[in-house]
This record gives C-alpha cells, sequence and structure tokens, in this order.
C-alpha cells in the first residue's frame, strides 16, 4: 500500500479537521444508544479578543483527551465551546483603534460605539476558535455559545433580579478599588499586589494648635530621641507638643478626618492618657480633628498612632463609619486632587501632591524623618496602574449567604479537587469571603438592568416594560420617565453562570436536564477565586446542585529554563510555533506526558523532540507493516486475534497480553486523571513492546518472500495490534492515528467514533511475559556487551548461557533463534557452567547468566584505560549533581521540574557508574 515515506504533520492536519467537523462526530447526538452514559464538559470561556497561549494548549489538550476517550468508551459526550466578551479587554481594543482614527467612544455616544465593538468581533473576535480547530479539539461547534449571547444575556438578567429582590444584591456607597487607568471600579480579585520601594514620612502633627509658622529643631529632637522615646510618639518641645505619624501616603493626609490609638492606650496606665479629650491641627489645612479609640489600632506597632483617612483607605473606612468620621474625598477618579484640599494642591496628579506636601511640611519643619520602605501596592491587573481605594456608589453581591453553601458541598465530597490540595485554597477563600462589587464603569457588557426615576427611586426588573409594571404594582405612575444605570456588570458575573446558561437556564431545556450537572472542569489555579468558586455559588443556587463533580487543576506552563512565561521577559512561547516546529500531535504528547497533577511543565526543546520522534516512530511503524502485509490488507476487512492460520507463539502471546494490560492501564489512569501515565504507558508500550521487540521478532514472517499460512497470521496479529494501538493513542494524538487508522481495515467511518480498546482478562498472559522478559534480558545484555566494548555489529561473537533452571533453559533455548538473530551472536551454547571464563564479558541477571569470549577482538589494557576515564567523567558529573543536590539554596529557588529532572539524572549516572565498574571488574 503506498505511503509516503515521511510524516508531514501539517498536510495530515490540515486533512482531517474538516472531515470531523463536517461529519458531525463530535456531537452528542452521534452516538444513538439510549442506554450510553452523559459526560458532559463545558470550556473555560477564553477572550473574544484572545489567542491561544501554551496555558490554552494544555488545558485544552486535557478536555480534549478526555473528550474523545470518553466518546470511544461509549459515553455520550457533551464539550460545549464559547468564548467570553471581556469587558475591559475588548473595550480597549476597539477604544484603541477609535484613538487612530483620530475619536473617542465619548463623541461616538454608547450606542454607536457599542455597534463598533460587535464590528470588531464579528470580523476580528474569531481567531481563537481557528487556533482550537488547529490544537484538534472535539468540541460541539452547534452549541457554542458567547456570554452575550440573547440567551445567556436573559440569564444574567434573571439572576440579577432574583438576588436583588432576595436582597442579595444590593447599591450602595462603599470604599472600592478605583482603576484610574481605565476609569472603572475592579474587584479585590483584580488587583495586583506587586512590592514597590518607595518612602516612609515621619510626620509631626501638633496637639491643640495649628502650626501656622516653621517649627525650628522638631526633626533633629527627634533624631536625637532614645528609641523608647520615639516609639511613645509624642514629643514635648519648646514650640510644644507634637505626636508623631507614619505614612507612605503623605497626600492622603489633606483628608485626615482623625487619629486613632488602641483603648488600652488611653487609659491611666496606657501610653497616651494626655491627648485624651483632645485634638490636634491637621498640618497644611489647619482642620482640627479628634483622637479616637478602635480595638483595630495596633499598639505595639510603631508609635501606636494611625492617621484615619476614611475615604482613601479600607480599613480607615470601616473606623470612619464605626465613628461617624467625616469622608472627604481628596483624590479624584482622575488620580488627581479635588476640591476639598487646599486650593494649591487641587488638580495635581497625586504623586506630584506628594512632592508638594512632602515639601511644605518639611519648610514647616514638621517632616521628621523619610526613609527607604518596601512595600506592597495594589495594581490594577489589566492596565497596570496604582489602584487608588475610594469611597463609590457602586452595586455589590452579599457572598457569604452564597458561600456557605459552596464551602459545605466540596467539604461533602460533592465536587472534589484534583490535586486535592487545592480544596484548602478554595475552602480558605470562600471562608474569609467579602461582598463583590459587581458595577464597572464600562459600556461593553452586560448592562445593569436597573431604572431610576426623577425622584431617585431605583426600580430592578429585566426590562423597562417590567421595571413599569413593578413600578404600577407600587402604585405608581408606571408613565414617567426612566432611566436605566449605565454600568455593565463585571464579566466574571456572566462567567459564574456558564455551566447552566450555555445550556439554555432559565428555560428548563433538554440539553440543561441532561447535561447538567457537568462531569469535569478542566481549569488553572489562579482562577479558582474568579471563576470556579463564582459558579459553585451560582450553580447551587439556581440549580440546587454543584455544577462539575471534578476539578481537575492544571500545572503550570514555564518556559526552558523553568521561568514562568511573560511578556516583561520576552519569554512566551507561542503554541502555534510550537505545532509547526513539531507538529500538532507531539505538542499534545509532551504536554499529556508532563502533566502530573500540581507540577509545573518546563517547555524542553528535548522533551518536543522526543515527542516528534514518537510521532515518527508511529509512522514508520505503520509504514512498515503496510509495505510488507498487501496480501492481508487487500481484502481491508477488519481483523480479529488469529489463532486459526497457525498457533500462536511466545511472542504473539506475549504482546496479546501486553496490549490488553496496557489498555487496562490507560483505561484506569485516564479515568482517575493520571494523564502522564496514560501517556508514558502508550509510549512504552509502543516503542518497547510493539516496535523493538514484536516488530523485530516478526520480522522473519512478515518479510518472507513466500507467503504461508504461519506468515500469513503473524501478518494478521501485527495488523490486529497495529490497529488497536492507534485506538489507544487516538485520545492524545488524534491526527496521525486518524490517517494510519484509515489506511488499515477497521469498522466505521472515523477512528474519533470507534471503540476504545477495552482488556480481555482472558487475554492476560502472565507466563508469555515473564518468558519473553527473559528472552528480552538475554538478547539486552549481549548488546550491551558488545557496545560497551565498540565491537562492530560485523564481527561474529559467540555466547555461552546458564539458565537459571531448567524453566529458563526451555524457553531460551525455543527462541534461541530469535536472540541469536537481534544480538548478532553467531554461536549460541547452553551451558551448566562458565567455569572462569577469563577473557570474557559476562553478565548476571534474573534467570540466567552468561559469558562473551573478548579473546583476539579488544586490546584489554586500551579498553580498561577508556573505561576508566568514562568511569572518572560520570563520577565527576555525579559529584557536581549531588553537590547542588545537598544546596539548600538550589532546592528552594529551582522550578519543582529542574529539581527533578536532576535527581533523575543523578539517579541514572549512579547506575551507570555501578554497571561499568561491573564491567571494568570483569576485564
Amino acid at each position: 500500500m503506498e505511503i509516503p515515506k515521511a510524516y508531514e504533520p501539517k498536510d495530515v492536519e490540515n486533512r482531517w479537521y474538516p472531515f470531523w467537523e463536517q461529519g458531525g462526530y463530535f456531537s452528542p447526538e452521534h452516538n444513538t444508544d439510549p442506554k450510553a452514559k452523559m459526560f458532559s464538559m463545558v470550556i473555560p470561556p477564553p477572550n473574544v479578543t484572545g489567542y491561544l497561549h501554551m496555558g490554552h494548549a494544555l488545558n485544552h489538550t486535557l478536555h480534549d483527551v478526555q473528550a474523545r476517550w470518553r466518546r470511544m468508551s461509549g459515553n455520550r459526550v457533551l464539550w460545549l465551546p464559547g468564548t467570553d466578551h471581556a469587558g475591559i479587554a475588548t473595550q480597549m481594543i476597539v477604544e484603541r483603534q477609535l484613538a487612530a482614527e483620530g475619536l473617542k467612544r465619548q463623541e461616538m455616544g454608547r450606542e454607536k460605539f457599542l455597534e463598533r465593538v460587535w464590528q470588531w468581533k464579528e470580523h476580528s473576535g474569531g481567531t481563537i476558535q481557528k487556533q482550537m480547530r488547529v490544537l484538534g479539539e472535539s468540541v460541539d461547534w452547534s452549541r457554542e455559545r458567547f456570554t452575550m449571547d440573547e440567551g445567556l444575556s436573559n440569564a444574567v438578567k434573571e439572576v440579577f433580579v432574583r438576588l436583588y429582590d432576595e436582597g442579595l444584591i444590593y447599591r450602595g456607597e462603599r470604599m472600592i478599588n478605583w482603576s484610574p487607568g481605565l476609569q472603572t471600579a475592579i474587584s479585590d480579585l483584580e488587583v495586583e499586589m506587586k512590592p514597590v520601594k518607595g518612602k516612609l514620612y515621619h510626620i509631626a502633627y501638633p496637639i491643640g494648635r495649628a502650626a501656622t509658622a516653621p517649627v525650628e529643631g522638631l526633626a533633629e529632637a527627634y533624631e536625637a530621641a532614645n528609641g523608647d522615646e520615639k516609639k511613645s510618639g509624642l514629643l514635648s518641645t519648646a514650640a510644644g507638643e507634637f505626636i508623631v505619624v507614619a505614612t507612605t501616603r503623605p497626600e492622603t493626609m489633606l483628608g485626615d478626618t482623625a487619629i486613632a490609638m488602641n483603648p488600652e492606650d488611653a487609659t491611666a496606665r496606657g501610653r497616651y492618657p494626655s491627648v485624651v479629650g483632645k485634638t490636634t491641627v491637621l498640618p497644611l489645612v489647619g482642620r482640627e480633628i479628634p483622637f479616637i479609640q478602635d480595638e483595630v489600632v495596633e499598639k505595639d506597632f510603631g508609635t501606636g498612632f494611625v492617621k484615619v483617612t476614611p475615604a482613601h483607605d479600607p480599613n480607615d473606612f470601616a473606623m470612619g463609619k464605626r465613628h461617624n468620621l467625616e469622608f472627604l474625598q481628596v483624590i479624584g477618579k482622575d488620580a488627581r486632587m479635588t476640591d476639598t484640599v487646599p486650593e494649591k494642591y487641587r488638580g495635581l496628579d497625586r504623586y506630584e501632591a506628594r512632592k508638594a506636601v512632602v515639601a511644605d511640611l518639611e519648610e514647616l519643619g514638621l517632616l521628621l524623618k523619610v526613609e527607604d520602605y518596601t512595600h506592597n501596592i495594589g495594581h490594577c491587573q489589566r492596565s497596570g496602574t496604582v489602584v487608588e481605594p475610594l469611597v463609590s456608589m457602586q452595586w455589590f453581591m452579599s457572598m457569604k449567604p452564597l458561600a456557605e453553601p459552596a464551602l459545605q458541598a466540596v467539604k461533602d465530597g460533592k465536587t472534589k479537587f484534583i490535586p486535592e490540595s487545592n480544596t484548602k485554597i478554595y475552602c480558605n477563600w470562600l471562608e474569609n469571603i467579602q461582598d463583590w462589587c459587581v458595577s464597572r464603569q464600562l459600556w461593553w457588557g452586560h448592562r445593569i438592568p436597573a431604572w431610576y426615576t426623577a425622584d431617585g427611586q431605583t426600580i430592578v426588573a429585566r426590562s423597562e416594560a417590567e421595571a413599569r409594571e413593578r413600578l404600577a404594582a407600587k402604585g405608581a405612575d408606571s408613565s414617567i420617565e426612566l432611566t436605566q444605570d449605565l454600568d455593565v456588570l463585571d464579566t466574571w458575573f456572566s462567567s459564574g453562570l456558564w455551566p447552566f446558561s450555555t445550556l439554555g437556564w432559565p428555560e428548563q431545556t433538554e440539553d440543561l436536564k441532561t447535561y447538567y450537572p457537568t462531569t469535569l472542569l478542566i481549569t488553572a489555579a489562579d482562577i479558582i477565586f474568579f471563576w470556579v468558586a463564582r459558579m459553585m455559588m451560582m450553580g447551587l443556587k439556581f440549580m440546587g446542585e454543584v455544577p462539575f463533580r471534578t476539578v481537575y487543576i492544571t500545572a503550570l506552563v514555564l518556559d526552558p529554563e523553568g521561568q514562568k512565561m511573560s511578556k516583561t521577559k520576552g519569554n512566551v512561547v507561542d503554541p502555534l510555533e510550537m505545532f509547526n516546529k513539531y507538529g500538532t500531535d507531539a505538542v499534545r504528547f509532551m504536554l499529556t506526558a508532563a502533566s502530573t497533577a500540581g507540577v509545573s511543565i518546563s517547555l524542553q526543546d528535548s522533551k518536543l523532540e522526543n515527542a516528534r520522534n514518537f510521532a515518527n516512530k508511529i509512522w514508520n511503524a505503520t509504514r512498515f507493516v503496510l509495505l510488507n502485509c498487501d496480501d492481508v490488507l487487500e481484502a481491508q476487512e477488519p481483523i480479529e486475534w488469529e489463532t486459526e492460520l497457525s498457533e500462536p507463539e511466545l511472542a504473539d502471546r506475549w504482546i496479546l497480553s501486553r496490549l490488553n494490560r496496557v489498555a487496562l492501564e490507560v483505561h484506569n489512569a485516564l479515568g482517575e486523571y493520571r494523564f502522564h501515565e496514560a501517556a508514558e504507558e502508550l509510549y512504552r508500550f509502543f516503542w518497547n513492546d510493539f516496535c523493538d521487540w514484536y516488530i523485530e521478532l516478526s520480522k522473519p514472517f512478515v518479510t518472507a518472500k513466500e507467503s504461508t499460512p504461519q506468515s500469513l497470521a503473524v501478518k494478521r496479529r501485527i495488523i490486529y495490534v497495529l490497529e488497536r494501538s492507534l485506538r489507544l493513542l487516538h485520545p492524545i494524538m488524534p491526527y496521525i492515528t486518524e490517517e494510519l487508522w484509515q489506511r488499515l481495515p477497521h469498522k466505521g467511518e472515523t477512528i474519533c467514533t470507534s471503540e476504545f480498546v477495552s482488556h480481555n482478562s482472558a487475554q492476560l498472559d502472565g507466563r508469555a511475559e515473564r518468558e519473553l522478559a527473559l528472552t528480552i534480558e538475554t538478547i539486552t545484555k549481549l548488546r550491551n556487551i558488545r557496545s560497551t566494548f565498540n565491537i562492530a555489529p560485523s564481527v561474529p561473537l559467540k555466547a555461552s548461557v546458564v539458565p537459571a533452571d531448567e524453566a529458563a533453559r526451555t524457553v531460551l533455548t525455543s527462541m534461541s533463534e530469535h536472540i541469536k538473530r537481534l544480538a548478532r551472536i553467531n554461536d549460541l551454547e547452553f551451558v551448566e557452567s562458565l567455569g572462569s571464563a577469563k577473557g570474557s564479558a559476562r553478565a548476571v541477571f534474573s534467570g540466567a547468566e552468561l559469558a562473551v569470549p573478548l579473546e583476539g577482538l579488544i586490546d584489554f589494557d586500551k579498553e580498561r584505560a577508556r573505561l576508566e576515564k568514562e568511569f572518572g567523567k560520570l563520577t565527576n558529573e555525579l559529584a557536581g549533581l549531588e553537590k547542588r543536590l545537598n544546596n539548600p539554596d538550589f532546592i528552594a529557588r529551582a522550578a519543582a521540574e529542574v529539581v527533578a529532572e536532576s535527581k533523575a539524572r543523578s539517579a541514572e549516572l549512579a547506575d551507570q557508574i555501578a554497571k561499568l565498574r561491573a564491567t571494568i571488574d570483569s576485564l
């Protein structure tokens, strides 16, 4: 049969995905078995703005492995695809396009701007779907969803209204994270804390009077004070009494409305009873502010005095509420100083204002000390700007009542995490959850379904018509003017409904009844809070059931040096480049083989090359079979295990047993999400068992010029094993297996809906496996001797073998012709004892002992010197590795995978050194 000599991945990949998609093979309806078990997954919806990155490639590969395996195993599989509208990201892209045209969205107006975004989505937003097809993802495209689809938008409105009616969504003024770069509120989870080198400013606040003139010598007095005096926080000078407060943000002091201390410090035995009932005058402003007592202040931290700026700090906000303090917003949404500050600071950028405030404090003699200080500062994940805590009117969701059932469901085992360590992360967050600010000051997204009357009433409804009905129900005039809220919902609000909104909720569709709850979610650790927890809460609230039974958390994909990928570092690896370089199947295999739950994956070229070599091995092995089995392949009829033409020999019984054992192990591994074990088992079976041994043992029959019943039988058996091997490999390597499977006799239209190989316990043959293992060990030992002593394959060798017992003698005698051919031994004799076997290389192993005379074949002195040199080289390498592995800094700083590889190499070297020592001793 004709087949190209070399495997060209792109030719194969371009051919098969259109075939699968057009054939509808990924639809659950393709399985018409009424008793079929349901298996469903929803894809973590990538942003519509996005493109495939290595995290996607890993996540989607593992999804696809499960989908293809379950489908072949007879399950009715729904893997539902879709994309997220990505509110902030999409709006930023379109606004940049407008800016390039000299336009602003505010000039266009909301309606025209949204038309432009939808145009962009239709023409440019489909990149990732094309890339998903390249990866070979077996999703049901007929059910593709988008978070702004009409059906999903209805679900969002339904959830919002129901939660509002129950009091779980409310509107109010609270402290929020404001992104000056994006000009919108963002949630706590969208704030990235980064260490920043800044300054800590020690400032003196006068007690009871304003400091209008410069205070001489205050900074010097503070510097001269001893540790206890400084820690006391009080400075008494000729100019009067002062308290000392330290801050990293002196510009916010313009909004201070109190100085707080711990109640214990206000008692007679405390440090500061003298200030109780007094006030301090705010420098630069002249505003009199009180001393307050609050237990949240740590009396042992710093001086014990804390400036309170209720409008610009989350902790101060809560303190301000407790003590009914004034809330003065001194920094606006544009990150500039507001009109509530003295005139000279108004309109200044917050950092310019900081410089001005510091300079003025220094001029007044109230800046006591400035020291370097590194601290964590919140940054907007999307824009990178420093977040400003502000008090703002926003919409919030009350989370604790929703979190409790989601927490209990995991504790009760209704949903389990793999690896289990993620359960603790999930539970800790839910146990400490805060209310969620769900409103965003954007235009692209789900507009909040709330309307306002001119007199300030708020009506939440699914539509304006319903809002008017609700007004009428209250006895109000339903014809009055209503204005809809301008804000949209956080993108994660609609994403949290994904497992059931995509299936048709709130309508009770057949899909919803059939496929909810879903079986499996595969996602990354960094969105356990953003997404997984919220889906759990929403699923339990609106469906009364968890949204998925199992959550598999993927590993982090690192660059070849074990570093996290980032655009800043310039080390981002494009999966499409990897697909082009190594072939999609090879990349998929490498990612699957490296997927140990919780262990990072390093994208090393050696691993990708090894996977590519494996794909080539599959191609070449199949090509060998196709070119040598024409007489069997002509009929193109599915082939069963051959027993009639000739009795299966040891090698045949062995490969059949191995095939069944591997089928069982792969089935169990995939069922327990041990992806790496499934890939490793298949690799070892196909490369080692099938190619290295079964094909080699079968070659005399497969390549025989004359056809005999035995040669025909062996050909049928090799085709039988190959066809089933391709089926076992298909979930991980779909393209090459489809291409080759179609060239073999088979049942059905496509390998992706063929039956996955199930093990037959009657065909497991432990004896055959043990007996052939002995044969393989014997051949391997003989080959190693030839290799170790650099003896050319053309040089004839003699070998003497002492079997351990009669059973071993029987096996080795029956396989002697195979041993001679594969080990290139001219003379093989079975003896009772090897004697001294002087001048021979020897090997002892379980089942036999053997010797190969080397007299006249090698120069013993030179060979010993060569081996000693190699021994020294390996010993030095091992010593260096062990030194590194014994270094705590290396263990702590190196990527887990690098450490694991170093340990593996160390064990490999130790084994090589031991064998080399034994060889040298044998000389």
